[in-house]
């Protein structure tokens, strides 16, 4: 009887955890050209220190939804992508002071001006304290520390495990 409850509890373990790595593999697959997970027109935005805003706080996840250019009005709180001069991209929050249909771009209030190809969208959905995890086990050591090498461990132990049964046969109930 111990035997069919460790069988089972191991068993809805494995199934957890293999959605849980699925789950992270299909966000980790899913970055866009910044980056940064996308679905469609929704993109996950993780809040760290760079971000001010009175709305967002670091560690909270925001869903951002892409606008096209005659959706967004002055006075938006927009996300974009600012690419530094060592090739990385940061993400940046701003209000949106003018807008230039015919340029395909926006400015903000601070002056700073994007084309709409570097404009992720306006915040939706905040899930606080979200993003701090996701930013973990997105990163490539919690990736590697959380999906990788359970996953190494599972496949040695499986194998073992029919190394075993080989040897010595089948256990009789």
């Amino acid at each position: 009887m111990l035997e069919k409850i460790k069988s089972f509890l191991f068993g809805v373990f494995g199934i957890v955890f293999f959605a849980f790595a699925l789950t992270m593999t299909i966000l980790l697959l899913n970055y866009n050209d910044y980056g940064v997970t996308q679905f469609g027109d929704t993109t996950f935005i993780i809040i760290n220190d760079d971000i001010t805003s009175d709305l967002y706080k670091k560690g909270d996840l925001v869903l951002v939804d892409n606008k096209k250019i005659d959706e967004i009005v002055v006075g938006d709180q927009i996300f974009v992508y600012h690419l530094d001069g060592k090739g990385g991209v940061n993400i940046e929050l701003g209000k949106v002071g003018q807008v230039y249909p015919e340029e395909d771009a926006i400015a903000f209030e601070n002056g700073a001006t994007y084309a709409m190809q570097f404009v992720a969208g306006t915040g939706e959905k905040i899930y606080n304290d979200i993003g701090f995890y996701l930013s973990i086990i997105e990163s490539r050591w919690g990736f590697l520390f959380l999906v990788l090498v359970p996953c190494f461990l599972f496949f040695i132990y499986e194998i073992y495990a029919l190394i075993v049964e080989i040897k010595y046969g089948a256990e009789e109930d």
